[in-house]
């Protein structure tokens, strides 16, 4: 149990990060909510906080990670500082509120505060961390925004490598890192971090809180402007393809099978390409390629997917509203290799990776190219993309893993878009319960992203 402190804290004490993205849908969002949070400071005092954006703090493409800026945030913030918040660019704040919640902590101890999310059970997402015990490690909930007192974020400096090479869960990871094996702080929970929507009765007591309604982006682009290419290979024609044909199939327009074999019964077309175990570059390569000829029809988007992704391509639809085809924009669940070493972002595969028609021309233009077949495409993408300086755009509503892997409460604010893999699950009642509905119906007819 925390002390409660109740010391005055004065608002410049508190340094605000909103979590952003260089895509410039995500900037004018960034912005929008640094403008609240300043015209809400302004309210409160003369001399109103910092608040940064993330993406702009410096030109390392991998400081989305949060973890390789962290020597920056001590140096340039631990003297004049208390608290560093960090928020996503839905997070809503009351800031009379929160000062009052930070308030209630010694600003000179080590502490790291959020909402807390658990694994019920263990996870591939999470390396399969406390297996024995999954429920028994807390991380925190970026949407509800999290806390750290300057005192943790300069002990939480080190000069030993992370345990992994991997960014694949970033909150877990984060968590994890300021945790230290039990030397540094666990995280704390507050109860006024909350992801419930703004104007809910449950809401009333939070200093944070989501939209009610996600932002408008105008109409859901078209059918005819999205292509999907399907991967798939002979021995997976018979267990795999049924289930994508009994969920969402119908919903395409334009969609390709491409297997090692040409199957006129489902149709697949065989690419040329042999299949191989894993990595499967040279298949992505080639659909790339035949994306941008006059085989197929000239659409605006690229939808890369598995055979075993689950995916609502109206909910897609709805998503691709708020980003511009003729820029190159490369969307999906961005993972990291290497972040802190200077690597590289890349979309993973499995939850399906979306590329506007600019982003494919400048990969291939760039002579960017496989260096095997069984490379992992995802991550070969990712390295040629960061040569050409093109950034991945994150998507929390993609899924790598099935709906089982994540957190309960962090799925229950979600609007999900795909998960993967048929593993131990009914994959059509995954579909069914998860990602087949008329979101507009959830959504009160108005469209989010």
């Amino acid at each position: 149990m925390h002390v409660i402190h109740n010391s005055q804290l004065d608002l410049r004490e508190i340094v605000f990060i909103i979590q952003s993205q260089s895509n410039y849908f995500h900037v004018r969002q960034a912005e929008r909510r640094r403008a609240d949070l300043l015209k809400q400071a302004h309210s409160l005092t003369e001399k109103p906080p910092l608040v940064l954006l993330l993406h702009s703090l410096s030109d390392n493409e991998g400081d989305w990670s949060i973890l390789p800026l962290l020597p920056y945030l001590s140096y340039s913030f631990g003297k004049n500082s208390s608290w560093i918040v960090f928020l996503e660019e839905e997070t809503n704040v009351k800031m009379t509120k929160l000062v009052q919640v930070l308030a209630k902590f010694d600003k000179n101890k080590e502490w790291f505060l959020g909402k807390p999310l658990h694994d019920k059970e263990s996870t591939i997402i999470h390396h399969y961390a406390f297996a024995e015990n999954p429920s028994v490690f807390k991380y925190p909930d970026f949407a509800a925004a999290w806390a750290l007192s300057i005192p943790s974020s300069c002990s939480v400096l080190r000069d030993e490598p992370l345990k992994s090479d991997f960014t694949i869960d970033l909150k877990h990871e984060v968590a994890l890192y300021i945790w230290d094996n039990g030397k540094g702080p666990h995280l704390t929970a507050v109860p006024e971090l909350c992801t419930e929507p703004e104007d809910s009765p449950q809401a009333q007591h939070c200093a944070t809180s989501l939209s009610s309604e996600p932002p408008l982006c105008g109409e859901p682009v078209n059918k005819e402007d999205i292509f999907v290419a399907v991967k798939t290979c002979r021995k997976f024609h018979s267990e795999r393809v049924p289930v994508i044909k009994k969920t969402w199939e119908k919903d395409a327009l334009f969609l390709e099978y491409y297997s090692d074999h040409a199957d006129p019964s489902i149709p697949t077309i065989n690419l040329g390409v042999p299949n191989t175990e894993r990595g499967h570059c040279g298949k992505t390569f080639a659909i790339l390629q035949r994306f941008l000829s006059s085989t197929v029809p000239n659409t605006k988007w690229l939808l890369v997917v598995d055979d075993d992704t689950l995916i609502s391509l109206p909910r897609l639809q709805v998503l691709l509203s708020c980003y511009d085809p003729s820029e190159p924009v490369c969307l999906g669940e961005r993972y990291g290799y290497g972040l802190s070493q200077g690597g590289y972002s890349y979309i993973t595969g499995g939850g399906g990776m979306v590329f506007s028609r600019e982003a494919v021309v400048q990969l291939l233009n760039s002579g960017c190219k496989c260096y095997s077949n069984d490379a992992p495409d995802d991550m070969v993408l990712g390295m040629c993309l960061n040569a050409l300086g093109l950034p991945v755009t994150h998507s929390p509503l993609f899924h790598q893993a099935r709906p089982e892997d994540y957190a309960r409460d962090f799925l229950a604010h979600q609007v999900p878009i795909s998960f993967h893999k048929h593993w131990n699950i009914d994959p059509v009642a995954v579909f069914n319960k998860w990602l087949k509905d008329d979101f507009r119906k959830k959504r009160n007819k108005k469209t989010w992203a």
